[in-house]
């Protein structure tokens, strides 16, 4: 595992940390009962576990930088500082959410927070984040590309070709593997025989290292330091940052293939709780100011729903707008 972190976090940076997890996390689990309500319908996949990586990740990069995930995205949507009611009111089909009801659970999307979406397709963010990288290589900014994919992903050949034109190029891109141990119902172990997975960066040279998700300063310092090197113009850097779910793979999955005592021994190690106890700890907040904070959220929570609920559906005049048109004109002699 990459080294603890060395850094001496001050109080905004913790009550930031703890604001961003305690939304995603009620977030996800209004987001549980309302499906179960048929309220939101479709694919959903729940973050509830994994919250960590996205507090981590804002901490430690810039608003101009650029992110892409893969479709479970509703926390990182909501830790680059989408609005709650957008994205509920995408989970809900309706033409007020981040891509006008279009897109659903999976494809989250704002220009605005330069959030490059979740996407469907298995593995097939990872060479957009390269490609994304490069445009900003090729403009001259400094900024940075953090591609995140779950473990299941790393085993599409995209994976190796972006792997390889990142180095070759010294785009700058942090590769991230969020790997919760189970790629839908399988698990790690039963599909490769390097269960490591930050090794796989090797092959290309490219700097790599497993880093434990559960903490937020392990996740801050690491992509800190990747990013870092990406804006000095040193390439990529893969990052295997260790997290757990703490539903199934999708809400359609009872996630039977795993013990409760398996669930436990990862809850014992909750971030959200774990970040709690540091801030009281060091008196960064009282019990009374936490309270305060989530009641807060939850409020937010609460009419984000009311607004999902009172939003339109798309008119069907949409189905035909946002969809790509070309014109190839052929030659006949």
């Amino acid at each position: 595992m990459a080294k603890a972190a060395k850094i001496n976090f001050n109080k905004e940076t913790y009550l930031r940390w703890y604001e961003i997890m305690l939304l995603v996390r009620k977030f996800e689990e209004k987001s549980a009962q309302l499906y179960g309500q048929q309220k939101i319908k479709g694919f959903c996949h729940l973050y509830i576990g994994q919250e960590a990586i996205v507090a981590g990740m804002v901490s430690a990069t810039t608003k101009d930088d650029k992110f892409i995930t893969a479709y479970r995205d509703h926390g990182h949507a909501l830790a680059l500082g989408m609005s709650p009611k957008s994205v509920m009111a995408e989970l809900y089909g309706k033409s007020t959410g981040c891509t006008k009801g279009k897109g659903g659970s999976m494809h989250m999307f704002s220009k605005e927070h330069n959030f490059f979406g979740g996407h469907g397709i298995v593995g097939g963010q990872i060479p957009l984040g390269a490609g994304i990288a490069l445009a900003e290589q090729y403009m001259g900014t400094t900024n940075v590309c953090v591609c995140f994919m779950g473990d299941g992903a790393v085993r599409q050949g995209a994976l190796h070709e972006a792997f390889n034109m990142a180095m070759l190029w010294k785009l700058p891109v942090v590769f991230i593997c969020e790997n919760n141990d189970y790629a839908m119902g399988t698990s790690v172990k039963r599909t490769t025989n390097v269960p490591d997975i930050y090794k796989i960066g090797s092959a290309y040279e490219m700097p790599s290292f497993q880093v434990d998700g559960m903490k937020c300063e392990t996740v801050h310092e690491a992509i800190s330091e990747a990013a870092e090197r990406a804006r000095k113009g040193e390439g990529p850097t893969f990052l295997e940052i260790k997290t757990y779910r703490y539903r199934g793979h999708s809400m359609s999955d009872p996630a039977s293939y795993r013990t409760k005592e398996e669930v436990a021994r990862y809850r014992e190690q909750d971030p959200i709780e774990t970040t709690r106890q540091t801030i009281l700890k060091n008196k960064f907040a009282t019990e009374a100011d936490l309270d305060k904070l989530e009641e807060d959220i939850i409020r937010q929570i609460e009419e984000s729903v009311e607004f999902a609920e009172n939003s339109p559906y798309p008119d069907p005049s949409e189905l035909y707008t946002d969809v790509y048109e070309g014109n190839y004109p052929y030659i006949m002699d």
